[in-house]
């Protein structure tokens, strides 16, 4: 690919992310592990560079919790115990101190051993279904690669869209984008949309740590979270809409939530394209595969085989069940994880039983110990002190629309790094926003849809099982994911800011 419009330079520390020649290429694409696999000439210098933040991150792991279980707070000991518990899992995680599996692990374990929860509440999130979705996330993407159903997919897409890396990076934008309207679920359209993204990655000879591999997995992976809260379609967003229909008597449509955010979706979609271009430049010795590439990779697949027809059927299923699950009422947990264990039954489905083995199961454990964090907030009563908390800060500064949009959004931005699970922070948080819009005066709707949507401004992974998923490709660093989270986070606050005040008056939200 001509990279001679690349802002990437030979004295670049990002431009020397490899991409092997065709003879060197050897394929490793265990995507499925939780851990970033740079190349070989990137690796020191990267080592380097950030070997002090997990340094740093250890020392305060230990004296932080520290201080706040022996400080003579005027708390509950229960509560104060979690908090100290809650501050050694977000300094592991924040700083990578160690594997976010670990540190989540190690938190959970440490609610239980010194007696602030029982067990079962500790290890909650071991039974919750976006943890099992993670895990169902992980088979369907081995099922779609171990077919030939990725390659063949991304194949004929790019066919039709153009080879060149701008072009295939905003189709899967797009493609991400569109998909948010049938499939109901950011972990869903992330396993769909990444069976795509390791095809092209292979066609064009890209490893991990490469700007190509890079831009397209964190680009795919925030804007699959980012579309879950502009429709009625992801957890987050429907569980607000929940909340705000039994506490607040608010019965929002689906096609009022979409007209409320449509101009901001198509607004990320193509700033978020621009962004991955500009912070992840393709290197400058990548080389694009021409349309004939594609083409001659698609004849010596000849017909479909059994194991893509079989892969097809199953990924057809899931897709159908997940876009009419408002009429079925199935879980998109129940049929992710159906359809990944159909795909390993022997003579039925892709995968043998040695698939098992062959999994990483860092992203589960990861999960699960986010949302168990939140369970024990919830039980020690800590979640209601940090909402209460931060509602009792904002309310002298919300004055005019200007200002509610403002410090809504930031507040629930900041407030969102406490915890691991979007449905905690949202659970906890938008009766008071209810509460606070019914005793002012002020609309409850347009309040609780600027701080549902707030909760897409994400830096770290561990907000969202949907970014630990697209991290547990191995494709990008946790640095990355909070350069383009930072940018992101910007960029939709300034497009709010017109939204609220001139946009949704024309549509009845004031």
């Amino acid at each position: 690919m001509s990279c001679s419009g690349s802002s990437a330079s030979a004295e670049d520390p990002r431009s020397s992310r490899g991409i092997p020649n065709a003879a060197d290429h050897a394929v490793n694409h265990d995507f499925l592990s939780a851990a970033v696999a740079p190349a070989p000439d990137v690796q020191p210098l990267r080592a380097q560079r950030a070997a002090f933040v997990p340094l740093a991150g250890r020392i305060l792991c230990i004296l932080v919790p520290a201080a706040i279980w022996l400080s003579p707070l005027q708390l509950a000991p229960q509560t104060q115990h979690t908090f100290a518990v809650l501050a050694f899992m977000l300094i592991a995680w924040i700083t990578q101190a160690t594997e976010f599996a670990v540190a989540g692990f190690v938190g959970c374990f440490l609610f239980w051993a010194l007696g602030i929860v029982r067990f079962d509440v500790a290890f909650a999130g071991f039974t919750s279904q976006p943890a099992w979705f993670s895990f169902a996330a992980l088979l369907m993407g081995l099922l779609a690669r171990e077919s030939g159903l990725a390659h063949r997919l991304a194949f004929t897409v790019i066919q039709r869209i153009g080879t060149s890396y701008p072009r295939i990076l905003l189709g899967l934008v797009v493609s991400n984008f569109l998909l948010t309207f049938i499939v109901p679920s950011g972990l869903a359209r992330i396993v769909i949309m990444a069976s795509v993204a390791l095809a092209v990655v292979e066609a064009f000879r890209a490893q991990r740590g490469s700007n190509i591999a890079c831009g397209m997995f964190v680009v795919l992976t925030y804007t699959a979270d980012l579309f879950d809260k502009m429709m009625l379609a992801g957890t987050a967003s429907i569980t607000s809409a929940g909340l705000m229909q039994r506490i607040g008597g608010i019965s929002v449509l689906w096609g009022q939530w979409l007209l409320a955010f449509l101009p901001c979706g198509i607004a990320t979609v193509f700033i978020a394209w621009w962004l991955a271009l500009r912070l992840f430049p393709p290197e400058r010795n990548a080389v694009a595969p021409d349309r004939a590439y594609f083409r001659e990779e698609l004849e010596k697949r000849g017909r479909w085989r059994a194991a893509e027809r079989r892969g097809a059927f199953l990924m057809g299923a899931a897709m159908v069940l997940w876009m009419t699950g408002s009429l079925t009422h199935i879980p998109p947990t129940m049929v992710a994880l159906g359809v990944g264990l159909v795909a390993l039954l022997p003579h039925v489905g892709v995968l043998d039983g040695g698939a098992l083995r062959r999994l990483n199961y860092s992203s589960f454990f990861f999960v699960a110990a986010a949302i168990s964090m939140g369970n024990v907030l919830e039980a020690t009563r800590g979640l209601n002190l940090l909402a209460t908390g931060v509602f009792r800060w904002i309310q002298p500064v919300l004055t005019n629309t200007f200002s509610i949009t403002a410090v809504l959004y930031w507040a629930a931005f900041l407030y969102h790094f406490l915890l691991g699970s979007e449905i905690s922070m949202l659970a906890t948080s938008i009766p008071l926003v209810l509460e606070y819009a019914k005793t002012h005066g002020l609309d409850p709707l347009q309040l609780s849809l600027i701080w549902t949507f707030a909760a897409g401004g994400k830096l770290f992974a561990y907000q969202s099982a949907v970014l630990v998923v697209g991290y547990s490709y191995g494709y990008f660093e946790a640095r990355d994911l909070m350069k383009m989270g930072a940018w992101m986070t910007l960029v939709e606050f300034l497009i709010l800011m017109v939204l609220v005040p001139f946009y949704w008056p024309l549509i009845g939200i004031h």
